[in-house]
């Protein structure tokens, strides 16, 4: 008997544990949801394509430059698989079992290879991090951990590249 209530009471605590997580995480979307408004919706034209899609793992969004503030709001926390391609009007990455998401060239603030993002930590330029401007004004960091890591090189100097380039056009 004594054996069965310490089981029920280990069972009670986990799930309070549970429960407690669920509701600080409600709470964090709460808070964020000014701050991350409505993400850009995918437009019908994307332009040429620029690179090859990449297969890998949508580790999950954070605010900048924190590389563990994940955001709660929508599904933009949870990881999941998912390919990213760039096009000349900017970066698709369409995750399995969630929304798309859509990230235009001109809030792409930076391209850059990282060892750790949400949480995840890889070994050293293991992450491609892409920081851009939500139209709210708020600045986060999208991690993805490409199948290929030969590719990095053509996201960090396409970004690189297509920013002069619009410079250039201005001016």
């Amino acid at each position: 008997m004594e054996r069965t209530l310490w089981v029920v009471g280990c069972l009670a605590l986990f799930l309070l544990g549970l429960w407690l997580m669920y509701r600080a995480w409600g709470k964090k979307a709460e808070r964020q949801r000014d701050r991350i408004g409505e993400l850009p919706t995918v437009p019908a034209e994307l332009g040429a394509q620029l690179l090859e899609p990449t297969t890998g793992l949508y580790l999950g969004s954070t605010i900048a430059p924190s590389w563990q503030d994940r955001i709660a709001v929508g599904d933009l926390g949870f990881r999941a698989t998912a390919e990213m391609t760039r096009f000349e009007r900017g970066i698709l990455l369409e995750r399995d079992g969630a929304t798309p998401i859509w990230i235009p060239q001109e809030s792409v603030t930076a391209v850059r290879t990282e060892r750790g993002h949400a949480g995840k930590v890889m070994t050293e330029n293991g992450v491609l991090v892409i920081r851009w401007t939500l139209p709210t004004g708020t600045e986060i960091d999208t991690g993805f951990r490409g199948d290929d890591k030969l590719v990095y090189p053509a996201w960090t100097a396409d970004v690189t590249r297509a920013r002069t380039e619009t410079t250039n056009d201005e001016g």
